[in-house]
């Protein structure tokens, strides 16, 4: 852990996601540079096709960026933060996406200005990272029903609709029920299943359904959290996924018996047949899944309350 005196930091560079979310980008832009320039040198640096956020990042801190700010959704950051893991450079995070399931997870706040306030008053703190197959993983990988929910969620329905693209969804691949024979193994023990998802979980916002198994995922203990969703027909799995659902706002555990979950480092999972996986809200090709918690190793700004714990 280290101290950060915003008022030496004379300069950041802002990886700028133009096609994230909903919102208007120059729009956006224009509301963070008023608040932040006045105090911050900023650089900023939008992302394109020829030119990658992971890119990007790389470029400010072999630059000397003192601090690194994202403005985008969930799969922006996972790309972005990948060369500052382990690094002790501050990372602020301004949401723009569809989701925002980090910035949630975090107590980051979801409106514009108040993000930016944060990253000006608040406080630094280290939170686990991951990877997943070897990429960087900030959030979570979806197994079974969370890609299929994504697949059915277009880039313009999700413009358009936002969370509710989602939910719609997710409803009617549930009504699909759709079942899948899993194999799962930890450090400590291996389970076989028959599922309808697999999350395994490094931080997870309320709205993250599939991965609130557990009374609550905690974004800096050294662990995964792992939910396996197994219902054994399609009206257990709406009741299952309601259950889920009030785990996540009242960060009370489920108790019931088509839905187990457990903590671990390192978690494997194999599927037969072959499910689509997501990582951090987007599809990626995988015929298995191993993940690694990489422990304390992504400096965050985070609200500087005296009573703040993370979820």
């Amino acid at each position: 852990m280290f101290g950060l005196n915003l008022i030496m930091t004379t300069s950041a560079s802002l990886i700028f996601n133009p096609t994230a979310g909903q919102n208007d980008p120059v729009e956006d832009l224009v509301t963070i540079r008023k608040i932040l320039e006045p105090k911050i040198n900023l650089d900023i640096c939008p992302s394109h096709k020829r030119v990658s956020t992971n890119e990007l990042t790389h470029q400010a801190i072999e630059q000397g960026a003192q601090m690194i700010l994202i403005a985008g959704g969930d799969g922006t950051i996972s790309s972005t933060v990948e060369p500052l893991i382990g690094k002790n450079i501050p990372v602020g995070i301004i949401p723009r996406g569809t989701v925002n399931a980090f910035a949630k997870a975090l107590n980051i706040p979801i409106d514009i200005e108040a993000a930016c306030e944060v990253i000006l008053s608040g406080k630094p703190r280290t939170v686990d990272t991951a990877t997943c197959n070897g990429k960087p993983m900030i959030v979570l990988a979806g197994i079974g029903l969370e890609p299929k929910t994504i697949a059915q969620s277009s880039h313009t329905i999700k413009k358009h609709f936002g969370m509710l693209s989602f939910i719609l969804a997710g409803i009617k691949e549930l009504g699909q029920f759709n079942t899948f024979e899993t194999w799962i193994e930890t450090e400590n023990q291996t389970l076989n299943l028959q599922a309808v998802a697999v999350t395994v979980a490094n931080t997870a916002a309320p709205t993250s359904l599939l991965a609130h198994g557990p009374a609550n995922v905690i974004s800096d203990d050294g662990l995964l959290d792992v939910t396996i969703f197994a219902p054994s027909n399609r009206k257990n799995a709406f009741f299952g996924a309601y259950h889920l659902l009030r785990s996540g706002f009242t960060d009370d555990a489920t108790n019931r018996g088509d839905i187990q979950y457990l903590k671990a480092k390192n978690v494997k999972v194999k599927t037969k047949p072959l499910q689509k996986v997501s990582l951090d809200g987007d599809p990626i090709e995988a015929t298995a899944v191993e993940v690694i918690c990489v422990p304390r190793s992504l400096n965050i700004l985070l609200p500087a309350l005296d009573n703040f714990t993370f979820n």
